[in-house]
Formats: C-alpha cells, sequence, structure tokens
C-alpha cells in the first residue's frame, strides 16, 4: 500500500495539462508495458536475495554486500519512477508526452500534424501484447519520433487512427466556415440558411438580353423588379 500511494504521489498528473476550456477531453492515456518492470522487479529480488544472505549467514564483507543492496534498490525505484512517468496521451486535438521524474517535460503536437504511424510488433511484443509506435510527422523532433512499450497496441492504433480521421473532417469544416461556405442543411453548397433552390439562383450567371421596347405601361407595378424580393441587395432601379 505504501508503494502505491509514492506512485501516486508521483504521477505526472495528465489533467493539469489538458485546455478544459476549449473542450480537451483525454481519449487514451498510454502507460508503458508491465515488461518494463522486469528489470528493476530483477534488481529487487537480487537484493532481496543478498540481505537474506547476510541475515543467514556471517559471511565477510557485509558493509560491501550492504552498499550494493542499496545501489540496486536505489536504481531499481528510480527507473519505477522513470517508466511509470512516462505517459503518451492522445487528446481530441493534440497528442502529449510526458517525461520526468523531478524535471518534467511536455512535449505536445496538434493531432492534425500526425501524418503516417507505424506499428512495429516484435515476436516477444506479440506474445506478450506490446508494441511500439514510429511516427513520421514534424513531432519527431519534440520526442514523438518513437513510443515504445504501448500495452495492446492494436487498439491504441485504432484509436488514434479514428482520432486522427474526425481531426481531419473538422480541419475540412473550419476550412469551409473559413471561405464562407457554413450550410447547415449539410448539402455542401453554400452558406447557412440558405437552401439548394436559393444558392442556384444566387450562384447562376445572369444572362442580359436586348428585349424589343415594350410600351411604357401607366401602372407603377408593371416596373417592379423581379429580384425585388426580401434580399436587400436586389433594389428597384426605375
Amino acid at each position: 500500500m505504501a508503494g502505491i500511494g509514492v506512485f501516486r504521489i508521483f504521477d505526472p498528473k495528465v489533467r493539469r495539462h489538458l485546455i478544459s476550456d476549449e473542450g480537451e477531453v483525454v481519449i487514451d492515456e498510454v502507460r508503458q508495458h508491465w515488461v518494463v518492470y522486469s528489470v528493476p522487479m530483477l534488481e529487487v529480488a537480487l537484493a532481496a536475495a543478498l540481505l537474506l544472505t547476510m541475515a543467514a549467514t556471517a559471511i565477510g564483507g557485509q558493509p560491501v554486500l550492504l552498499a550494493i543492496v542499496l545501489v540496486l534498490l536505489t536504481h531499481a525505484f528510480w527507473q519505477f519512477l522513470t517508466h511509470h512517468r512516462d505517459r503518451f496521451v492522445v487528446t481530441n486535438m493534440r497528442v502529449m508526452r510526458i517525461r520526468g521524474v523531478f524535471s518534467q517535460t511536455v512535449a505536445t503536437t496538434p493531432i492534425a500534424r500526425v501524418l503516417d504511424i507505424t506499428l512495429q510488433k516484435p515476436i516477444i511484443g506479440r506474445m506478450l501484447g506490446y508494441g511500439h509506435f514510429v511516427f513520421e510527422s514534424a513531432a519527431q523532433d519534440q520526442g514523438f519520433r518513437e513510443i515504445k512499450w504501448v500495452s495492446r497496441p492494436d487498439d491504441r492504433d485504432l484509436t488514434i487512427q479514428r482520432v486522427i480521421q474526425r481531426t481531419g473532417l473538422r480541419a475540412s469544416a473550419s476550412v469551409d466556415v473559413l471561405q464562407g461556405d457554413e450550410d447547415s442543411d449539410d448539402d455542401g453548397t453554400g452558406p447557412i440558411g440558405m437552401d439548394s433552390a436559393q444558392e442556384v439562383t444566387a450562384t447562376a450567371p445572369v444572362i442580359t438580353t436586348t428585349a424589343p421596347q415594350a410600351r411604357p405601361s401607366s401602372s407603377p407595378s408593371a416596373t417592379k423588379s423581379i429580384f425585388n424580393s426580401e434580399r436587400g441587395n436586389w433594389t428597384d432601379e426605375d
């Protein structure tokens, strides 16, 4: 229980890095696979064996053995914390990697900048359930080049691909908005509030023909323009 409390104290606390007021949420928080803790566990087991040997037998050089035990335990604890605090986070806006025990490094990049992802699964990784991600994007200079020891790599790969696809659709919609092509009826043909018939009418080219001059009418309504409608940009000109 004490060990769990220590790890909670050293938790990177990913959610404090989110842009909550912009609606950013965590889609997936990737911890490293348990296989990375195998070496620290071996070091702890070796230190425990040395302590038992020192307690059971009166061998010489106990100060040296005690120093070795302390070194092994310190190194194992440091490795535990290093792997525990290494997180790869996927949100609905960006990807982040948080690393470091005392000094922390937070690298971020927008999810739309993630171009190509290579999933590497060695033979042992396929047996134990881990893989390595290789990102081909501008983010490789910020610590995203390789994300190793990812548990459940196939599920994580699908999650990232879904987020990228949805972000791409939102980016396309944003471009349409900037170009004035917002369309609430989702037909993709014109601004909001204008149906397809109005769009065709508004955007169709106006062909001007010279008709024979008609006899002037005494009725004022005879000279009313056909475009004199609710739209203020069409006006009557006498």
